[in-house]
């Protein structure tokens, strides 16, 4: 990931009517990167990258895509972007190929029409009509219309949505691939994983609000997020004793089955094979389970709720 900004935003703002959608939002995004947008439904995701592509003008703050501005300039703008929307209307009674070369057409510099075929894995099927293609190749083909006219920054809204689990990796491969190839990507999605996977920075929204920018690991550990312990004992255990032991901050369950949270999990599990062996009460089952970027999303939206 590169240092230098493509993308720079500050103290952006919109309201629609009496509905603030975005407040005072500000965030950059690197170079041959990936930068999530993660945010529920109504955040302000959407009016956000619209403004940046030129679609919509702020209320206040300032944008730049590669150092142009995309209310003044939108023209230059638009010839250095690509987007794949959430549902794109493709024209199905085109050939694959045949719906390239229009869009590259409307570019100075485009992508061959063959080689953006390599990238989205269907040369094989480029005199194929887009009304024939599979829901997966569709979204294929709306990411090969991102990409066609060669852009410095590209927006996929929510690309893998509704997409079963082989071709979501694979167009997991084809976002990264992009990213390797000197891309910028600002990406939105629903699965928190997806993010966690593919995106070098995330920022969270809520209620048109950037809650935080960072790395997911930094996310993760900035939140101070707890670890857990999900424990089943051969014999029933008194929760109140569990919730005594060293390193536990909390404890929830009953009878034989509990999950022990707290900032270590080495620590609770080394508290639960002392208590095991001095209770002569073993351990039937353990598992461990490390913080996700879901937990701190969830915990910085849920902790919004609470002002």
């Amino acid at each position: 990931m590169s240092d230098k900004k493509i993308v720079d935003v500050k103290h952006l703002s919109k309201r629609y009517g009496k509905i603030q959608a975005v407040s005072d939002v500000s965030f950059s995004i690197p170079e041959q990167s990936v930068f999530g947008l993660l945010g529920p439904n109504g955040a302000g995701k959407t009016s956000i990258i619209e403004m940046i592509e030129g679609l919509r003008v702020p209320d206040s703050g300032t944008i730049s895509v590669a150092g142009l501005n995309p209310v003044t300039q939108a023209r230059q703008v638009k010839q250095i972007i690509g987007a794949q929307l959430q549902q794109t209307a493709l024209h199905e009674k085109l050939r694959i190929n045949e719906m390239f070369q229009l869009f590259g057409s409307f570019y100075k510099n485009p992508k061959s029409v063959d080689e953006v075929l390599q990238i989205i894995s269907l040369a094989d099927k480029k005199d194929r009509f887009v009304g024939t293609l599979s829901g997966g190749e569709k979204q294929r083909v709306a990411l090969g219309l991102a990409v066609i006219g060669n852009p410095k920054v590209i927006f996929l809204d929510e690309p893998t949505a509704g997409l079963d689990v082989e071709i979501r990796c694979q167009l997991h491969d084809l976002i990264l691939r992009l990213r390797k190839e000197g891309a910028a990507i600002l990406l939105t999605t629903h699965y928190i994983e997806e993010a966690e996977k593919l995106c070098d920075l995330v920022g969270i929204l809520k209620g048109g609000q950037l809650r935080a920018v960072a790395h997911p690991l930094d996310l993760i550990r900035g939140e101070a997020m707890e670890e857990r312990v999900e424990v089943t004992f051969l014999a029933e255990v008194d929760p109140n004793v569990l919730g005594r032991l060293r390193g536990v901050a909390a404890v929830t369950g009953s009878g034989r089955y509990f999950t022990l949270s707290g900032a270590k999990a080495s620590a609770i599990v080394g508290s639960i094979m002392a208590f095991s062996d001095a209770e002569q009460n073993g351990v039937e089952d353990l598992k461990i389970h490390q913080p996700r970027l879901e937990d701190a999303y969830l915990h910085l939206t849920h902790a919004e709720d609470t002002k």
